[in-house]
């Protein structure tokens, strides 16, 4: 690799930026769970650019790229492909679907129904789809943003939890202000601005995933990631007074790796070489957000995911 890990990653989240205005936070969280071989589901209404963001970081890195439009009518062989018999070869051929792809976009995933959410399960899990009796490998590398609308929207159905739980991070992006309104005005009704051009490939993006894992943490920051998740869980002896009133099921243990992992590929980019308590912090709420399920009492009282989550970060100290 000839440039700096930091340098590859700052390029691509520079290169983004170029299209989608206002929001460096999230295009720089979306960055590192892509370095971190994770997925995103970003959740908000229709139309804050989260189909240009995927498209720019498919061409920033000059991967293929597919859009996976999901309707209450679309199947599961729609997104993994089909066995066709050929009649001249007289044998079965594979047709691949739109999820044969390095970089998916997702859209909408919550508009179609369980059975085709989970067709998303395998590939984003083992980056396999299965078809008949034959295993497909997905290319290298794979990555999946689902974009999903608030489930106060009609025509939508809750994302199993088991699904959810396989995102790195959930993001939300929200709405642009007034000042960026104006920018996005400008870009999109003007002349064409500048094409996002390719700065990395995938082969360097893989050896960033790799190198990534290598970043040393200390056991304490690591401790602090594992007791940030188990102050999620209600039944925990340790967990605070806001755990125990409003959760029902606390976060999985994919959270602390995703907080472990995403802390170190913030570091990189970055260009440090050791993991902060602050990186910990940062991570924590995108990769909890969607793995703490509240119960009815949080409902009636309007406590969401990111209130519950600040509080557990002021509970859970540094040395503990």
């Amino acid at each position: 690799m000839d440039r700096r890990p930091s340098e590859v990653l700052q390029a691509v989240l520079e290169n983004v930026e170029k299209v989608v205005v206002g929001k460096r936070s999230e295009l720089e969280l979306t960055i590192v769970a892509l370095a971190g071989q994770g997925h995103v589901l970003i959740e908000d209404v229709p139309g804050v650019g989260k189909t240009v963001m995927a498209k720019s970081l498919a061409r920033s890195l000059g991967c293929s790229f597919k859009r996976i439009q999901f309707t209450p009518d679309l199947l599961p062989s729609d997104v993994t492909g089909v066995s066709i018999y050929n009649q001249r070869s007289e044998e079965f051929e594979f047709r691949p679907g739109p999820v044969v792809a390095q970089v998916v976009l997702a859209d909408e995933i919550n508009r179609a129904t369980p059975k085709t959410q989970a067709a998303l399960l395998e590939a984003m899990q083992e980056q396999t789809v299965s078809v008949a009796t034959t295993v497909h490998k997905l290319p290298r590398p794979f990555f999946v943003l689902a974009t999903q609308n608030p489930i106060e929207m009609e025509g939508t159905y809750p994302l199993p939890e088991a699904e959810l739980d396989r995102f790195f991070f959930k993001l939300n992006v929200g709405f642009p202000t007034r000042e960026q309104m104006n920018e996005i005005i400008r870009r999109t009704t003007s002349t064409a601005g500048e094409p996002v051009q390719r700065v990395a490939d995938g082969r360097t993006l893989q050896a960033m995933q790799a190198l990534g894992r290598q970043v040393p943490i200390a056991s304490h920051v690591t401790d602090y990631a594992v007791r940030i998740v188990m102050a999620t869980h209600p039944d925990d002896p340790d967990a605070p007074e806001v755990t125990t009133r409003y959760v029902r099921y606390g976060a999985s243990p994919r959270a602390a790796q995703a907080i472990v992992l995403a802390a170190k590929i913030l570091a990189l980019l970055n260009n440090r070489l050791n993991v902060s308590f602050e990186d910990v912090r940062r991570v924590a709420p995108p990769a909890l957000r969607h793995r703490v399920l509240l119960n009815f009492e949080a409902e009636s009282k309007n406590v969401t995911p990111d209130t519950l989550i600040r509080q557990v970060l002021q509970s859970v100290k540094e040395g503990g």
